[in-house]
């Protein structure tokens, strides 16, 4: 069994030492390797810190089988991408407000409804293939047309197509499960 997995084995046991020595040795590449994403150093330790504590606090109902270090890399990963997407959105709102500052502002409970629809919405894309999620943004996020995103991807556009119809599908699945 590898080193990592034995650590993790005692931390699924309780063992609190075994977990500061995993911390140890990956909280500063943690870090690091979320700063790629969210370029702010102190949101990069933010996402990590959060990573170890849902580490420690779902220790006993998490199944890692292969790689210590894949799980941990791509939570932080995840975390980070959600982590950009809220920036997005928030940046979105904030600029189409600033185009029409008369533009009403939400209520306390309109405004607690969006964060969770945001929340949902964000959940629901980390949980698509890689692939759909990538192309997904490109197109959502990004700007990108289906011509360019085929191109960059080395893809055809049908297949563009057909994976964005997909998320979309999934997503109205999910916002109808959500409100009905």
């Amino acid at each position: 069994m590898p080193f990592d997995l034995l650590i993790f084995k005692k931390i699924k046991d309780g063992n609190i030492r075994a977990f500061e020595t995993l911390f140890r040795a990956y909280y500063e590449p943690l870090c690091r390797y979320a700063y790629r994403f969210v370029e702010n150093m102190e949101t990069a330790e933010e996402i990590v810190q959060d990573m170890f504590y849902v580490l420690w606090k779902e220790r006993e109902t998490l199944q890692i089988i292969t790689s210590v270090n894949g799980y941990l890399y791509r939570s932080v990963k995840n975390k980070s991408l959600q982590q950009v997407e809220k920036l997005k959105v928030r940046e979105n709102y904030r600029n189409r407000y600033a185009e029409n500052p008369d533009m009403e502002t939400f209520t306390p409970q309109e405004e607690l409804e969006y964060k969770e629809l945001e929340q949902q919405i964000a959940e629901t894309l980390y949980r698509l293939p890689e692939r759909r999620q990538k192309i997904f943004r490109m197109n959502r996020m990004e700007g990108k047309k289906y011509l360019e995103i085929a191109q960059e991807l080395h893809i055809s556009v049908k297949t563009v197509e057909a994976e964005i119809s997909k998320a979309l599908r999934e997503l109205r699945d999910k916002y109808n499960s959500i409100y009905d």
